[in-house]
Formats: C-alpha cells, structure tokens, sequence
C-alpha cells in the first residue's frame, strides 16, 4: 500500500495497496508498502489515478525513486480495503536509489506488476566506482538485473505506446574501475658484461 508520510498541502492522506506476488523477494521486496512525500498531490479518482508533484520520493522498501511530478495508476481490484496499484510513472529529474546502484535518466516507469522500472532519457547507472551511460536503462527487480542500451528520447522515429521515447540508434558508454596494485621499487638494471681480453701473438 502507499503511506503518507508527510502532510501535504490539500490535507488528504491516501493508502494504496502494492498488486505482486509473494514470491517476489529475490533483490527486492515488492510486497513491502509504497510510501510517499510530496508537496502536492491530486487524486483523480475516476481516472483511476493520483498525481504528485514537487520533490516526489516514492519509496518501497530500501529502494528510493525521487522526481519531480509522479502519476501513480491503479486498479478498480480492492485489496484489504485499499485500490491495487500498476503503475508509476514519473518525469523531471529521475533517481532511482538502490543499496548497491544509483540510476538517473529523464523518465521511469516503474510497472508494479512486472516488477520492472525502465528507465530513458539520458540514463546514468551507477554502481560503486563504475559508472555506465546511455539511452534507456531496464531494471529487473526479481533478479537485480540491470540492462543498458542506446536508445532514448529525441530524434523522429517514435516507440508505439510510449509518448516522447524515441527508437533511435545510439551508444553505450562507461567506465570501469581496476585494482589498485601497490607500487613496486623499479629494477636495478644489470650491468652488461665486460668484452674477455685478448691474448697478445706469441713472437
């Protein structure tokens, strides 16, 4: 379900319940509670769907997603009292906060159900000292799999289904880290021998 956990403006406090199997539990605990900070929020009830805006930090279990404006979707199905959320979709400045990465990009969508965010626009993965960067980021939140590729917003040739995301060629680009090796004392350089002397002739 969503929590509030801060008093927003309009004074409405709204609990949602997460629709994902229990068997989900791998990298990341879909079950657990969706919580939510927002300065504003709109519900737009026949839509089925709430609007967030202004700092948004949705936030399950030890997994951070902040940006600006946040559209959560939910289902007609009512789960101990409360509607079943789908879908999260958020724009402007998007961070995903992992234990162990840190993923920002223009876009994410985050389908509750697949248990899969994907994220376009400018991605950047970070995980320790490595830093990865491309188009369009998809995490898998069973197995903790991370996928990057090339393609993301701008260009001209449109993605059926997904408004503002583009198909378009690109690269994938990054850096890794090495083991720091400790410095080793430069040889000594052997010194070459000296040419064997030359009997002198017998008179």
């Amino acid at each position: 379900m969503i929590r509030a956990t801060a008093l927003l403006p309009i004074g409405f406090s709204l609990a949602l319940a997460v629709s994902a199997p229990a068997a989900a539990q791998q990298r990341h605990d879909s079950n657990a509670p969706i919580d939510f900070n927002a300065q504003h929020m709109e519900l737009q009830d026949k839509a089925n769907r709430v609007l967030f805006s202004g700092s948004v930090q949705i936030r399950q279990a030890e997994m951070m997603l902040e940006a600006a404006r946040v559209t959560v979707a939910y289902t007609g199905q009512i789960t101990d009292g409360s509607p079943e959320v789908s879908r999260l979709d958020a724009a402007g400045g998007v961070t995903v906060t992992r234990p162990d990465q840190r993923a920002t990009g223009q876009f994410a969508v985050y389908d509750v159900n697949k248990r899969i965010i994907t994220m376009v626009g400018g991605v950047t993965l970070k995980q320790g000292a490595n830093t990865v960067s491309g188009g369009r980021l998809v995490i898998n939140l069973d197995t903790g799999r991370a996928t990057i590729d090339g393609s993301g917003v701008g260009g001209s040739t449109a993605v059926p289904g997904t408004p503002g995301v583009q198909s378009r060629g690109g690269r994938v680009t990054g850096r890794f880290s090495v083991p720091k090796r400790a410095n080793t004392p430069a040889a000594t350089p052997t010194p070459a021998p000296a040419p064997a002397a030359t009997p002198a002739p017998k008179q």
